[in-house]
């Protein structure tokens, strides 16, 4: 089972010809609506690109019409919600800007997902065959609980550090490094963590050495690149493409780095398979929308 513990948002989306600066205002045509979290995200990813009844979604959201609609579209996707708690926040929602370049910058109001909670997973969706995949849109303690209980049961850990938090401490770096079995991060985020843990530049390599962690670092355009626990450093090229939108491509990336991991298969071939995910996804508008399913990215 691939359990995804962590976030679930409606996003509004605008087309502009720059995104707004401090003080700026610009204006799009029209909006668009979509499903997205960073945690629905990488769960439809995952689901779409393994077999059926694999991948459960814990989540919150708020007795609203986008908390309704947003359970809905996890069945749809072939996601179960039977671990999602509807609450009295509201659900959460982000507001998404798409420059002409096709890249974004996004706000979100995190509402019913800050109520998300370790308690929320029982004790019996743990196992040796579980993958569990985190990221920083929920609350850090409860995701911390859930990781920490997920490899005493045997199972296995992906954090996604997105977005790191700007008051993230050492102590918190630290302790999410020792609960995780893969850490996922961008360019801007492994200098982020490595800056937190007093890690020179964006180091990865060094970071991971004498861990039990893999350090993956997606690198857009250039690929992936994987620095393992005893010196092993692993990279895959992405293809070559012409974005429409890059919004949902690291959450892909994640969901299908927990597909391979769930299938066992070896860190390279995980690599070349999320590349090849994560550029497919950048072919559409939408996060969850591009993402592509099994017979589109071939084998793992």
């Amino acid at each position: 089972m691939i359990l995804v513990f962590g976030s679930i948002n409606v996003d509004l989306v605008a087309r502009v010809t720059t995104i707004a600066g401090p003080g700026m205002t610009v204006l799009a045509r029209s909006y668009e609506r979509h499903f997205g979290g960073k945690g629905a995200n990488q769960a439809v990813a995952a689901a779409r690109l393994s077999a059926p009844g694999t991948v459960v979604m814990a989540a919150c959201v708020g007795g609203d019409a986008f908390g309704r609609d947003s359970i809905e579209n996890l069945g749809r996707n072939g996601v179960s919600a039977e671990l999602v708690r509807i609450c009295d926040t509201a659900t959460g929602c982000a507001f998404i800007a798409v420059d002409a370049k096709a890249e974004n910058a996004i706000t979100v109001a995190s509402g019913a997902n800050g109520v998300l909670s370790a308690g929320d997973v029982p004790d019996t969706m743990l196992g040796s065959g579980t993958v569990l995949v985190l990221q920083m849109e929920v609350p850090f303690q409860a995701s911390l609980d859930v990781a920490r209980r997920t490899r005493k049961a045997g199972g296995r850990v992906i954090w996604n550090c997105a977005p790191v938090p700007p008051a993230m401490t050492r102590d918190e770096a630290t302790a999410l490094l020792e609960a995780s079995d893969i850490l996922v991060v961008n360019e801007h985020e492994a200098r982020d963590i490595a800056m937190i843990l007093s890690v020179c530049g964006d180091d990865m390599a060094q970071l991971a050495k004498g861990s039990a962690t893999t350090c993956i670092v997606t690198a857009g355009a250039r690929g992936a690149f994987a620095y393992t626990a005893d010196g092993q450093v692993c990279e895959a090229s992405a293809p070559a493409i012409v974005p429409v939108d890059t919004t949902g491509a690291g959450d892909t990336f994640v969901g299908s780095i927990a597909v391979a991991l769930h299938e066992g298969r070896v860190l390279g071939d995980a690599l070349r398979f999320g590349c090849r995910a994560a550029a497919l996804s950048c072919l559409s508008a939408g996060a969850q929308d591009g993402m592509p399913v099994r017979d589109a990215v071939g084998a793992v």
